[in-house]
């Protein structure tokens, strides 16, 4: 088994103001397993007895269309707790796989819940995760109203610019490994209807390609452009 530290544990923003002893019982309970790019963690409606916090790499909560099409919920990165909502005793409501590889962090769920009867603030952090998700999904609820795709997909790419972008001389660089396919997921549409979409972006010189991975020329035009109904 591949235990985790104290001092790896306090580097989380996570446990930031977690009591030492409370640091101390996770690193005992923690422990480190890898993650592999396309690994499912687990699926929806399944029985999960563990918590998953992100330790390294990227991961995709989706659920599946009537038609079997996929549609992400949310990429999440390293600090992040993928599953809090299994503390309510339930089967699992999202399907969870690996879009980068990377690290989890696992803690048994009861375990989990002792410690948050424990130190007041781990159910803090908890608290802060949902509300977290939750305000993303209502972004992402307004997002439904009637836009044409081209206008989603920028309103998505300044997202993905906001959370996971570095700032190069040719402009924000989106740094994931995302294909066309996988953005086809994030909409649930085609990936030929999210391939023009692309284009007509890159005609408007909103967005550039550079090694396979989309650039934001300038974000505040794009921004512009999404919200010019």
């Amino acid at each position: 088994m591949n235990k985790i530290s104290v001092e790896e544990l306090r580097e989380l923003e996570l446990f930031k103001n977690l009591k030492t002893e409370t640091l101390l019982k996770l690193s005992t309970i923690g422990i480190k397993v890898a993650a592999r790019k396309g690994q499912h963690i687990f699926r929806d409606k399944e029985e999960v007895n563990t918590v998953y916090i992100v330790l390294k790499g990227k991961i995709s909560l989706y659920k599946l269309s009537e038609n079997s099409n996929k549609k992400v919920i949310f990429i999440l990165g390293r600090d992040k707790i993928i599953n809090e909502v299994i503390l309510d005793d339930l089967p699992s409501s999202i399907n969870c796989e690996v879009f980068e590889e990377g690290e989890l962090l696992t803690i048994n769920r009861l375990d989990f819940l002792e410690l948050m009867k424990e130190d007041f603030e781990l159910t803090i952090s908890v608290v802060n995760s949902l509300s977290i998700k939750v305000r993303r999904l209502y972004r992402q609820l307004k997002n439904t109203t009637p836009l044409k795709i081209e206008k989603k997909v920028a309103a998505k790419l300044w997202k993905l610019a906001k959370d996971y972008g570095v700032t190069t001389e040719d402009g924000i660089l989106i740094n994931l490994n995302i294909t066309i396919t996988y953005l086809a997921d994030l909409f649930g549409s085609q990936r030929e209807t999210i391939s023009r979409a692309l284009g007509q972006l890159e005609d408007l010189k909103l967005i550039k390609f550079i090694n396979k991975k989309i650039v934001i020329i300038d974000k505040d035009k794009l921004s512009y452009y999404f919200k010019g109904l």
